[in-house]
């Protein structure tokens, strides 16, 4: 064999994998055969997208900054160096990335790889690589749903959306997942007019319902048309038509946006004999496959698309197969999706972490849940926030937080206060005790925390 651990693919999943596996003392390589080096997190997904959507912020506050006493009349946008500006910085992140990958600490291969046996890949159709065990992060792409007209419509992509130079003047959004909010949000820091048409009943189809309602509440104050419970029936270029509670309806616009899902990218497993449901590969906790040599992480697996799981997911592959070749003793790495994080950077942003009230009822646990609102806090008020709240789910019978979320400012950065207290398995009243500082965002989690202590009896 080549390789003791072979990942294919280079973005956030495959190199933490095959980081991990050459410190565990297996033979590693990483074969990557994209365009460009970095994956799909640095190139064209979390830090492009926050570098648009921070120009966006920052021009928000110029157009408010009379609400605070401040003159700034006529403010100006340069969309061109806006973009110039993420390029520049995701150019930052890609070098710093291929450095990581051309470090020495494992083999680096350029080139695109399909397995021809359970042992074997096949890169650029020429040179034969083989391995004990294999991690397939492969990421995902644009999903194209079937449509009528979709495929051939020229639809922006959430690729596409981070290279314009020139926002178009009214744009209809197809799909209200987090990368369509964002870039709705982005467009209309600008003064686009932009409609979302969501197929599901509310936006964030995932999220609990009056999160996600407090969000499309604040996204429709700030004048961006919102449909919810359609069904498509056709795109054209510049033209959706949908139904909606039994009414047809045809919207026109300059630019249309996809952000109906990405899907794992599969073409690598050729003969590896890895089966997969619904177009993802399926994996147990130790992130393996059906195949038990070989591993996947990331998107490639579809079940949690964000970096940090990703990684995770590439440590725990990857102590497994060193585990299952001898290279270390002890019990399987497991994953543990209990603290499940999400976040969308929209204006005002959203997160949370942990389970939802849906998925708690769907487990029959017995929950209580408490929220506070931003327009009553202090240092929120200070800030001029008119939406959002934060909300704690807990145990009823013990107590312990099993769940959060806030929608609001500085939203993604509050959760994660959530997210230490659940990893030590805190409990509401021994969180309500932790001194906050006043006045700080941070301390509205004390108000929803307090009134569950003290409802609860805990």
């Amino acid at each position: 064999m080549d390789y003791d651990f072979v990942a294919i693919g280079g973005g956030s999943a495959g190199y933490a994998g095959a980081r991990t596996a050459a410190a565990l003392g297996l033979k590693t390589s990483v074969i990557d055969g994209g365009n460009e080096i970095g994956g799909l997190c640095i190139l064209r997904g979390c830090m492009p997208s926050k570098a648009l959507l921070e120009s966006a912020e920052r021009f928000r506050a110029m157009r408010h900054a009379a609400e605070f006493g401040l003159a700034c009349d006529n403010p100006r946008f340069d969309t061109a160096a806006i973009v110039q500006r993420k390029r520049r910085l995701v150019s930052e992140f890609a070098s710093y990335r291929r450095a990581q990958l051309e470090g020495g600490r494992f083999d680096f291969i350029r080139g695109r790889a399909e397995f021809v046996s359970e042992n074997e890949v096949l890169v650029d159709g020429s040179r034969r690589v083989s391995s004990r065990s294999f991690l397939i992060a492969t990421g995902s792409e644009i999903a194209v749903p079937p449509v009528p007209g979709l495929a051939g419509a020229g639809c922006l992509t959430s690729d596409s959306m981070l290279e314009l130079e020139k926002l178009p003047g009214s744009l209809i959004v197809l799909g209200a997942g987090a990368v369509g909010l964002e870039m709705a949000s982005y467009c209309r820091a600008f003064g686009c007019e932009v409609t979302i048409v969501q197929r599901s009943p509310q936006i964030l189809s995932g999220t609990d319902p009056d999160v996600a309602g407090e969000l499309e509440a604040a996204l429709r104050a700030d004048g961006i048309g919102i449909f919810t419970g359609t069904q498509l029936n056709r795109v054209d270029p510049g033209c959706v038509e949908f139904t909606k509670g039994g009414e047809t309806h045809r919207l026109e616009a300059d630019a249309v946006l996809n952000a109906l899902g990405r899907k794992p990218a599969l073409s690598v497993l050729g003969n590896s004999g890895v089966p997969t449901s619904r177009g993802k590969i399926s994996v147990d906790e130790t992130m393996a496959t059906a195949v038990p040599h070989i591993f996947a992480a990331g998107d490639a697996c579809g079940f949690l698309e964000v970096v940090h799981t990703a990684i995770q997911q590439g440590e725990t592959a990857a102590s497994n197969a060193a585990l299952l070749l001898g290279k270390r003793g002890g019990e399987p790495s497991l994953m543990d999706y209990r603290l499940k994080l999400f976040a969308t950077f929209t204006e005002p942003a959203l997160a949370s972490v942990g389970a939802t009230e849906a998925e708690l009822r769907a487990q029959g646990r017995d929950f209580a849940t408490a929220s506070y609102p931003f327009n009553d806090h202090g240092k929120s008020i200070i800030m001029g926030a008119k939406f959002g709240f934060v909300k704690l789910t807990a145990c009823r019978r013990t107590g312990e937080i099993l769940g959060g979320a806030v929608v609001g400012p500085g939203a993604p950065d509050l959760i994660h206060e959530v997210a230490v207290a659940m990893h030590h398995r805190t409990s509401v009243r021994e969180f309500a005790a932790i001194p906050h500082y006043h006045p700080t965002l941070a301390e509205i989690w004390t108000y929803p925390a307090e009134e569950l202590a003290d409802s609860l009896g805990i």
